[in-house]
């Protein structure tokens, strides 16, 4: 009960705010001032503050934030353990490769990564520039 009442009173001095800024033409914020001031109200009319508040002083509300909360905790630390095993999974595939050459032997070939080679000598970069600009007079 008193928790509607406060709703009431908040949603009531907000619309008082609101008609003073529209009375000085601030109608934009007057309006956006309105409908902070309305929230309230319809929370307390729907019944949601109600549920609040019962919900807030209720023993076994409370005692099922701390199971979800620790649902939660365990959620994260097993997803934790398991991006840190494959991290040491792919660790230890990486590190086994090189060993597994034979010491004599060639190094395996390095895969492609796209990158483009380096350019080549600046004479031969530069001859179809050249040739362009000699057929067009330049």
């Amino acid at each position: 009960m008193l928790a509607e009442t406060i709703c009431s009173a908040v949603s009531a001095a907000g619309l008082g705010i609101a008609a003073i800024a529209a009375y000085r033409k601030r109608f934009l914020s007057a309006a956006r001032i309105a409908a902070y001031a309305l929230v309230p109200l319809g929370l307390v009319m729907t019944g949601a503050v109600a549920w609040i508040a019962g919900t807030a002083f209720s023993p076994v509300a409370w005692a099922g934030f701390g199971v979800l909360g620790l649902a939660w905790l365990l959620f994260l630390s097993t997803r934790a353990v398991e991006r840190r095993r494959a991290g040491r999974a792919g660790a230890a595939v990486a590190e086994a490769a090189p060993r597994a050459a034979a010491p004599g032997a060639p190094a395996p070939p390095r895969a492609v990564t796209g990158k483009p080679k380096a350019a080549e000598p600046a004479g031969d970069d530069f001859s179809d520039i050249e040739a362009i600009l000699k057929k067009h007079g330049i």
